[in-house]
C-alpha cells in the first residue's frame, strides 16, 4: 500500500513540475503591421492592418510628442532659458514696498540668514505685477534667462521687509501662490515645465528667530507676515502677571493645577531702548536650487490597444492632426507569471498638410 502511495505521489509531483514548466514557457508574439501607403494628410484616418494572431498584448506609440517609443525609459530635453510667473495677494496693514522678488545663481543652499545675505541676489521685482488687494493678481510670465548660469541652479526668493510699525504703519500680509518656471523651449505646442510651487520647496529664513520671530509660514502658498516684537502692553511686562507669583498653584506639586515643567520667570520690566522693540526685520522665502539646463519629461507612454482578454486585433485606426514625419510603433507582448517575450514593429509615416 505504501509503495502505491509513493508511486502516486511521484506521478503527481511530476505532473505539477510539467505544468509549472509549461506555465513558464512563453511563445514569441506573432504579428505584423502594414499600411496602404506611407504618406497621409493631417486629419485623414489611417488604418493599420495587423496580421498574425498569437499576441496577447499590443501597445501603440503614435510617435507624437510625449508618445514616442524611443523615450519609453525616460525623456530629457534642453530647456533653453526660463520664464517665471506667480500670483500674489496682499492683506492687512499699510506698510509699502515690503516685498521684493530676488534671484541668485551663487547661493550655497545653506538656509541661514547669514548665508542668504552673503549670496549675490538680483532684484527682479520690477519685472512683475504684484498684487494690490486680496484678489489674486497674476504677475504675468517674465523671462529670467539672463540670470541663468550654465551648470548651476538658480534660486528664487521673496524678500519680505518689516519696518518699525510705530512709525511706518502695521505690516502687510503677502501670499504667493501658483509659482511656475517654464522653459522658453517648447516641444511642439507643449509647454515644458521646469518646476512649480510645490517642487520649488520654499523654505523660510528668519533674521532673528529667537528675539523677534517671524509670523510667516509655508503651506500651499508662501505666507509672509510681520515678526513678533516687544511692546510695553505685553503680559510679560505686567508685574502683576500670575506667572511671577511664587504662590501660583502651577508651581506647587501639592495642588491639582501643578505643571511639572513650569518655571517661574524673573520679572524684567519693559525696556523702551531695547533693540527688540519694533525693529526692522527681514524674512526670506527661498526656493531649492532649480536646474534649468534640462527638463525631465518622465517616460513617454503608449496606448494599450489589446489585452489578453480581447479578441484578435486585425485593424487599428489613428488620425494625426499635425503634419510631420512620425515613427509609429506597435509593441506586442506575450507573458506568463514566469516569463515574457515581446516584438516591436515600426512604420515611418509622412503626414502632409
Amino acid at each position: 500500500m505504501k509503495l502505491k502511495y509513493n508511486i502516486l505521489l511521484g506521478a503527481v509531483l511530476l505532473f505539477a513540475a510539467s505544468c509549472s514548466k509549461e506555465m513558464g514557457a512563453t511563445k514569441m508574439p506573432d504579428f505584423d503591421v502594414k499600411t496602404e501607403t506611407s504618406t497621409y494628410k493631417a486629419g485623414q484616418a489611417i488604418t493599420f492592418n495587423i496580421s498574425g494572431g498569437d499576441t496577447d498584448y499590443i501597445t501603440f506609440y503614435p510617435g507624437t510628442n510625449l508618445n514616442q517609443y524611443i523615450y519609453r525609459d525616460g525623456h530629457m530635453v534642453e530647456a533653453n532659458g526660463a520664464l517665471l510667473s506667480f500670483s500674489s495677494i496682499v492683506n492687512l496693514g499699510t506698510q509699502t514696498n515690503q516685498l521684493a522678488v530676488m534671484a541668485s545663481a551663487n547661493f550655497d543652499g545653506v538656509y541661514t540668514y547669514d548665508k542668504v545675505k552673503a549670496a549675490s541676489w538680483t532684484d527682479i521685482t520690477s519685472r512683475f505685477v504684484l498684487g494690490a488687494t486680496t484678489t489674486a493678481t497674476t504677475s504675468t510670465e517674465q523671462d529670467i534667462s539672463d540670470l541663468l548660469v550654465s551648470g548651476k541652479p538658480i534660486y528664487i526668493a521673496f524678500k519680505y521687509l518689516v519696518k518699525p510699525q510705530a512709525t511706518n504703519g502695521l505690516a502687510r500680509s503677502w501670499t504667493i501662490t501658483n509659482l511656475v518656471v517654464n522653459s522658453k523651449q517648447k516641444l511642439g505646442a507643449t509647454v515644458l515645465r521646469i518646476t512649480d510651487q510645490a517642487f520649488a520647496a520654499f523654505r523660510l529664513v528668519d533674521q532673528d528667530p529667537i528675539n523677534t520671530p517671524t509670523r510667516s509660514s509655508i503651506g500651499t502658498g508662501v505666507n509672509l507676515y510681520g515678526n513678533v516684537y516687544k511692546q510695553a502692553t505685553d503680559p510679560i511686562f505686567d508685574p502683576n502677571n500670575p506667572i511671577f507669583d511664587p504662590n501660583n498653584p502651577i508651581y506647587n506639586p501639592k495642588r491639582p493645577e501643578y505643571l511639572p515643567l513650569a518655571v517661574r520667570p524673573t520679572y524684567v520690566p519693559f525696556d523702551p531702548t531695547s533693540p527688540y522693540n519694533d525693529p526692522t526685520r527681514e524674512t526670506w522665502a527661498v526656493s531649492k536650487g532649480i536646474i534649468t539646463d534640462k527638463v525631465d519629461l518622465g517616460i513617454d507612454k503608449g496606448v494599450s490597444i489589446k489585452t489578453v482578454t480581447n479578441p484578435v486585433l486585425k485593424t487599428y485606426r489613428y488620425t494625426f492632426g499635425t503634419p510631420g514625419t512620425y515613427t509609429v510603433t506597435f509593441v506586442g507582448k506575450n507573458m506568463t507569471i514566469d516569463d515574457s517575450k515581446e516584438i516591436v514593429k515600426q512604420i515611418t509615416l509622412t503626414i502632409t498638410p
